[in-house]
């Protein structure tokens, strides 16, 4: 049990920025427990965001919609952003395999990814908002967050590896096919209350396997950035998915 909750605080402080001033010790058995708790944190961050959406009810909805992406993006600090526009910039280069390896991991920042955050941000403010005019359910913006985070989680353990270096190696080494299995069964609880949740599992693996597809065509494989930028592009591709349901199912 200790081991388990010390992995829950290790993924709070890893995915998110919610102050958590408590040293745990990182080994085998709480960073097995810490890629368990990825769908927890997501939780935890979709909880915040259905508390935002159901108490400030009364704000206009555009200014609604903009509060809640901007919650979003502080609770995980923007980490994902990260990934998704160093992967923009490798993809937008053009450039040779090994090039493309070094634009990823050079700390400026280029043209590509500039576009991919503002394009990214707009797509997400604008399905926010076009969910909230439909009168979209408040456990939906309980289970995105919780579904990205366990594709990512997916990915990592399914898709292969491009290097046997670097955090996503560090993180592999630790997570086993059943582990996939005990971090879904919390977003199952989620699902009883959330019309459409299945279709959204759906979406999501329809979204890891052409994601992974890509990435691993272009890049021979996954690494960090690819992970995180799975997470930002699963949350597009799920609220995608979720007007979609409501525009031509629910209305």
């Amino acid at each position: 049990m200790r081991e388990a909750v010390h992995g829950l605080v290790l993924a709070l402080q890893f995915l998110t920025r919610i102050p958590l001033p408590i040293a745990c010790p990182w080994n085998a058995d709480t960073g097995r427990w810490a890629l368990r708790a990825f769908p927890l944190v997501g939780l935890v961050i979709g909880a915040c965001l259905a508390l935002v959406a159901t108490l400030a009810q009364g704000l206009p909805t555009p200014l609604l919609a903009l509060a809640l992406l901007s919650l979003w993006v502080a609770l995980s600090g923007g980490l994902h952003l990260d990934g998704v526009m160093d992967v923009a910039d490798a993809l937008g280069s053009n450039a040779p395999l090994e090039r493309r390896w070094a634009i990823m991991k050079d700390s400026q920042v280029g043209s590509f990814a500039i576009l991919a955050l503002l394009f990214l941000l707009a797509w997400k403010g604008m399905l926010i908002w076009a969910l909230l005019e439909a009168g979209a359910s408040p456990w939906l913006w309980v289970a995105l967050p919780a579904l990205a985070r366990f594709g990512a989680l997916a990915l990592l353990r399914l898709a292969p590896l491009a290097r046997r270096e670097g955090l996503a190696w560090s993180w592999r080494r630790h997570l086993a096919r059943h582990d996939l299995a005990l971090a879904l069964l919390p977003l199952l609880v989620v699902f009883g209350f959330l019309p459409g949740g299945a279709g959204l599992l759906g979406a999501l693996c329809v979204f890891l396997f052409l994601y992974g597809l890509v990435m691993v065509r272009v890049f021979t494989g996954i690494n960090g950035d690819i992970v995180g930028a799975a997470i930002e592009g699963g949350e597009l591709w799920l609220l995608l998915s979720a007007w979609s349901w409501w525009w031509f199912v629910m209305a």
